[in-house]
Order: C-alpha cells, then structure tokens, then sequence
C-alpha cells in the first residue's frame, strides 16, 4: 500500500552522494532499477535522474516486497561498499544502509524492461513513453538539451539580444508547407494557422526597433515525416537589424564555439560518452581557429551534389564532360547533346567491388532519378573492366580514366543527366559509400557555411518559379538586372549552415527596399491584391521606416540529435509523434464529439477511398 511522505525532505539525488558523504545520513528519493533478496539481505538499485545508488536493507520485511520500477524513500548512512565496485556507476563505490523505507507508490509489471539498450519494438516504447524516459540514455540526452538551450540563452543575452515571444495563432500564408489549421468559433468559417516559422513576426519587430530578437520557438509543419522531422519541431530563431550576411554569420560562428567549448563538460557531467567529449573538442579549437569553412552553393552541388554536402570525408564529384563529348557510348554524348552533364566518383581501392554491390549501387542511383549507372573498375593488376567499354576506344579510356584520377584498384561511378539528376543521384551514391565504407569518423563534427544559393526555383507542379527560401529574401543586387530575362540566375543573400550532412540553420538578408519587394512579388506571380491580401500587415509596416535587417534560425532538435550521437530526433523530444504524425501515447489526433464540430460550424466528410 502506497505511504505518504509525512514531511520527508529528500537530501541528495542518487548520482549526487559522494564519498565524502560517507558515514553521513541521506535521504533519497526514486525508482526501483532491480531488487534482489539474498536471505533476508535485499539489495536495492535505486534510481533518479542524475545516477543509480545501491541500498543495503537488513531483516526488513517491507523490502522484501519490493518490484521493478516502485517509486520509494529511502533513509539511510553512506558506507563504503562491502563487496567489489562497480566501475560502471559514478556511485559504485560505496551503498547506503537502509534504516526506513517507505513505498510511495507501487508499479505493476512495466510492458519493457526500463533499462538501456533494450531490443523493444519502438512504437511499445512510445507507448509507454513515460516508462521509457526512464531509461538513463534517454534521460541524459533530454537533460543533455536542456542545458543546450540554456546555453543558447547565456550567449543570446550576452550578446544583446532580446528573448521575445511571437503568436501561435496566426494567419495562413502561401510559398510554404501545409499549414495546420485552427477553427475559429468566434469568427464561424474562419481559421488560423500554426506558424510553420515566426518569420512575419521577427521582421515586425525589427521595424519596431527591437534590433537584436531571438526565441526558442515551436514551429509547426504538416508534412511527411523522416528520422530528422517533426509535425511540430523547435527553432533557436533570432532576427538582427543594421547588418549584412556576413555580420549574421559571425554571430552564429561564434555562437556554434561557445557551444562546442562548454559541451564536453556536459558530456562528462551527465556520464555521456566521452567520445563525443572529445569531438567536441577538437570541432571547438578548429571553429575558434579558423572560423567557419563559407562554400557556394553552385560549389556544393557540383563537387558534392548537395547543398549540404557531408565534408567529413572527400570523395569529390568530377566533371569528365569534355572529355567524352566525342566519344562512342551513346548514353554520355546523348546527354550532353540535351543539354546535361557527364560526371563520376572516384571510389578509391573499391576496383575489385563485387558484380552485385554494383548492382546494388546502381539502384541506390534510380532512387534519385538516374536512368542508370556506367562503371569502370580497374583491378589491382591494372585490368580494365568496363560496363560500357565497347563504346570507347583505347586511347578515350585511357583519357577518362586520366580524367578521374583513376588508379589501379579503383572504382570509377558515372551519372549522365540533366544537372539536378547527376547531382541528386551521385550525391546520394557518395553518402552511401561514405557510409557503407566507413570513410569518416561518425563522432567529428565538421562544419561549413553554403552561401549564394538561387533566389528563385522551377515548380513542374506550380508552372512558375518559387521562391527557394521566402518571399522576402534578398536578392544579390548585382544580379537582379537579369530577372527578367533569366530568373533562375539570381543568386539569394541566404546561407544555410551545415553540419555532418544535414542542414543544422538557414537564413538570409530580408528585403527592405519597396521597389525590389514589388519586383519579387511580380516574379512569383503574386498580383497587387493578393501580395496585400496576405502580408498586407507587413508591407504596410515597411512603408513606416524599416532597417536592414537579416536572421537565422536553427533546427534545435536536428542539432541536439546530431551532439547526442542519435540517430532520430525523436530520442531527443521528450513526448514525439512517429511517421504518420500520430502521438501513440494519447491517441492522437482523435476524433471529437458532435457538439465540439457544432461550436466551430465545421461538418466533417471523410473522402470514399473507392472513389
């Protein structure tokens, strides 16, 4: 039966005794790990947390009734331990001697044991999310993100900013994902949306002078899940007045050392692998050395065939175009005829790869829209082996090959394309063979800035460009002469920063000059009355003296994945939705009562799927 606490005042956490408490009196406070009776000795895995304590109880009845995961009290003297240490806990070596035990509450059988590397299907852990957040790999990495963003917070404020809060309810807008929907019973017929981003807001409040704004902000988007996606994520967001590209960017260089420096005492202090500790050691002495690595976006695409290139490892894409545009396999020449591109990796000492990995390959590449992928493996002895040799002459091998880098016990891959397949398909063959090969150190952190990406973008599905960020991004002005003749060439005054692959922040330099804002709207297709329609609000606030102004904002959860060493943000989100945005634990979303739909005016009707 369940006991109150009657006044008692816990006095240490488990992970918090230390040897110098020993022959002291502790009160602790926590959950049952393991319990075992030896003869009327019952020993006590005691777990917070910070940590796990063992206690010794003798002759005590009550112990003995102890299970898994009973939430207990425990009073007692810090001794020594009798037996050997363990080496595994920061307690290990010493135990309490129970003196009282009261059982605050007890646990029925969890569906899982609450321990670490558990092989539990995921969704019974989401389930049970509460049990599993017991786990201490899992506690450590949400305590870990809590002192990430308290960190975040010191250099935010140090720095000038102003923490300030934005709406949730807002205004749906176009040039985005889906927006979630809110209905209005106030206002019948009328909804508002979750912010995807408090994009229009940031800008409002450089125009009300509130020159340096940040926030962790809760963002909402209603698109496909992936292993670093949430319906509902958050961004470290901030938003400068009077600056340029170039002073965000050293804001955030040095916002990205101050964290890697105090990281590997956060490490330590939560029992994290060191092995990160380290990492972060060696990434905070190169970012206070050498700042941050800036590559432009045409850069990033050609040598690496993303705008988030993993630079962890080499293994650059070449360009071998010149060199087989006279040549006789029709796949290259055709290709380059309608206006596309020939290029390769070079797969260093993987010449002798079997048949089937090729093949293996080659589907990784029709994944990315390649029609297929040519090879030329060279043995060790120097034999040439070629899936399109027929094709070429000695001599236009030989110049390939040279072309490559090729040598012998190499494996050479080649794409044929238009520029967004070639860079998409051997892209993503790079990663794989980074990956498959084990090219790279998984714990390094190895930043890099992209600059100078398009302003503008081809939709197939819209029929029109897209802006590749937002509507208000600035153009670079040396190009916005050719918009007209030739949108695609803009280059925008935005810059992602990358970290390890993936797309750590994004932002840009916002438009402030009216004539470019109209111009931009135009080039989008937006007419007068819709661009007033739906950013009527902020464009009337530019005609009130608006600065320059520029932001950022980073993927909080992306980057707490990426220092934890985990391989889905959901191991760092204490309550996340799996890929069909479901929360399994609450059962949402759910289905409301007749009432609720009739307060809001909305009628439900749920497509026929045989339709």
């Amino acid at each position: 039966m369940a006991e109150s606490m009657k006044g008692l005042v816990r006095t240490a956490r488990c992970g918090e005794v230390t040897e110098d408490m020993i022959g002291k009196q502790v009160t602790l406070m926590g959950w049952v790990a393991k319990s075992r009776n030896k003869g009327g000795i019952v020993f006590v895995d005691l777990r917070d947390r910070t940590g796990i304590m063992q206690v010794i109880f003798e002759g005590n009845e009550k112990a003995a009734t102890l299970h898994s995961e009973y939430c207990i009290a425990v009073t007692g003297t810090v001794r020594k331990r009798e037996g050997a240490a363990n080496a595994n806990l920061k307690t290990g070596t010493m135990e309490v001697a129970g003196d009282s035990l009261r059982i605050l509450s007890e646990s029925q059988t969890p569906p899982f044991h609450v321990l670490d590397g558990i092989d539990t299907r995921e969704d019974l852990r989401l389930r049970y999310r509460y049990l599993d957040l017991r786990r201490p790999e899992l506690q450590k990495k949400i305590m870990f993100r809590s002192r990430l963003v308290a960190l975040v917070h010191e250099f935010m404020n140090g720095e000038g900013f102003l923490d300030i809060e934005t709406p949730d309810l807002i205004g749906s807008t176009p040039e985005g994902a889906r927006d979630y929907l809110v209905p209005s019973r106030v206002h019948p017929g009328c909804f508002y949306a979750l912010p995807q981003s408090p994009q229009i807001f940031k800008q409002l409040l450089m125009c009300s002078g509130y020159d340096r704004y940040y926030q962790i902000a809760r963002c909402f988007r209603d698109e496909d899940l992936r292993a670093d996606r949430q319906p509902e994520f958050t961004q470290i967001d901030m938003e400068l007045s009077f600056v340029q590209q170039e002073d965000v960017m050293d804001v955030n260089t040095r916002l990205i050392a101050f964290i890697l420096a105090r990281l590997p005492k956060i490490y330590r202090d939560l029992g994290m692998d060191e092995s990160l500790a380290v990492a972060a050691e060696k990434a905070a002495a190169e970012v206070v050395a050498n700042g941050i690595e800036k590559m432009p976006w045409k850069q990033a695409m050609d040598l690496y065939g993303s705008d988030k290139p993993d630079l962890r490892f080499g293994m650059p894409i070449i360009d071998v175009g010149d060199v087989v545009k006279n040549c006789g396999f029709g796949v290259f020449t055709g290709a380059l005829a309608s206006g596309g591109f020939v290029r390769g990796l070079n797969v260093k000492g993987q010449g002798g790869m079997a048949r089937k990995k090729i093949d293996k390959l080659t589907e990784v590449a029709k994944t990315y829209g390649a029609k297929g992928m040519a090879y030329i493996a060279i043995k060790d002895n120097g034999e040439v082996k070629s899936s399109f040799g027929k094709f070429m002459t000695e001599e236009g091998m030989k110049n390939l090959i040279a072309a490559m880098g090729g040598e012998n016990g190499d494996l050479l891959l080649f794409a044929a394309d238009k520029y967004k397949v070639v860079c998409a398909a051997l892209g993503a063959l790079r990663l794989e063979l980074g990956k498959q090969l084990s090219l790279y150190d998984e714990r390094e952190l190895k930043f890099v800035w992209i600059t100078e990406f398009p302003l503008l973008e081809w939709s197939d599905e819209e029929g029109r460009y897209m802006a590749m960020h937002h509507p208000f991004t600035m153009p670079v002005l040396s190009d916005w002469e050719h918009v007209d003749e030739d949108p695609g060439s803009v280059r925008a005054e935005a810059y992602d920063i990358v970290l390890n692959g993936t797309e750590l922040g994004g932002g840009s330099v916002r438009i402030h000059i009216d004539e470019v804002q109209e111009k931009m709207f135009e080039v989008l297709g937006f007419t007068k009355e819709r661009a007033e329609e739906q950013f009527g609000f902020l464009l009337t606030a530019f005609k009130y003296g608006v600065p320059p102004h520029a932001g950022l904002a980073y993927g909080l959860d992306r980057m707490a994945m990426i220092f934890t060493g985990s391989d889905s943000i959901r191991d760092v989100i204490a309550f996340p939705k799996v890929k069909d945005a479901s929360d399994l634990m609450i059962k949402a979303p759910g289905t409301v009562d007749e009432k609720q739909l009739r307060e809001l005016s909305i009628e439900v009707v749920i497509p026929d799927e045989t339709e």
